[in-house]
């Protein structure tokens, strides 16, 4: 599982607990904390987690909206907290966040979907998701497709300077090390 699916995967956790609870704001924090130590234990998205859930709950009435106009037959009430959950995740990243392509959010959406929801919320997640990338005019797709391209390739290169970094650290201390063990070992003497 890829970090960010793992930080999506911990977002809806988190999104699902708190709209369980009765969407008491006092009480994120502690259901965060909790869920980034209870499945996040190594996680390097944490801070793409909690731009999620923030994300999300800042935007809820628009998300909100949103689904009732793509979902009219389903009361946001009705829709069950998985499936809720999972489309304003998908909703916010689609529409507000935008930094990933369309498809990436709606495919990313339906796994959590069918990962942790029925055996109809995938379908179910992909017709609202799919009927929202629809009603985005052309011209807005495009743009967006090349924002996150510019974006991912930035990251892209951040990401190989870290490595390029944590590369030469790892070898500068295998060199010393290597260089102390060097040290330590005296060549047997053997006569033949």
């Amino acid at each position: 599982m890829s970090n960010r699916h793992l930080a999506r995967s911990i977002a809806l956790q988190v999104l699902f607990e708190w709209d369980f609870r009765g969407k008491n704001l006092q009480e994120l924090g502690s259901i965060v904390e909790h869920d980034l130590l209870e499945f996040g234990a190594g996680l390097n998205e944490k801070d793409f987690t909690l731009s999620l859930v923030n994300g999300v709950i800042e935007n809820i009435p628009a998300i909100d909206e949103v689904i009732t106009k793509y979902a009219p037959s389903w009361p946001i009430e009705q829709i069950t907290n998985v499936d809720r959950n999972v489309l304003r995740l998908g909703i916010y990243e689609l529409k507000i966040a935008q930094e990933v392509p369309p498809k990436v959010a709606i495919n990313e959406a339906i796994e959590l979907a069918k990962s942790y929801g029925g055996p109809a919320s995938g379908k179910f997640v992909n017709g609202v998701l799919g009927s929202i990338y629809k009603d985005i005019p052309e011209d807005e797709k495009i743009a967006l497709e090349e924002k996150t391209k510019k974006k991912d390739k930035i990251e892209e290169s951040e990401e190989v300077e870290e490595n390029t970094e944590e590369i030469t650290e790892n070898e500068t201390e295998v060199e010393k090390n290597t260089n102390n063990n060097e040290d330590d070992y005296e060549t047997p003497d053997v006569e033949r």
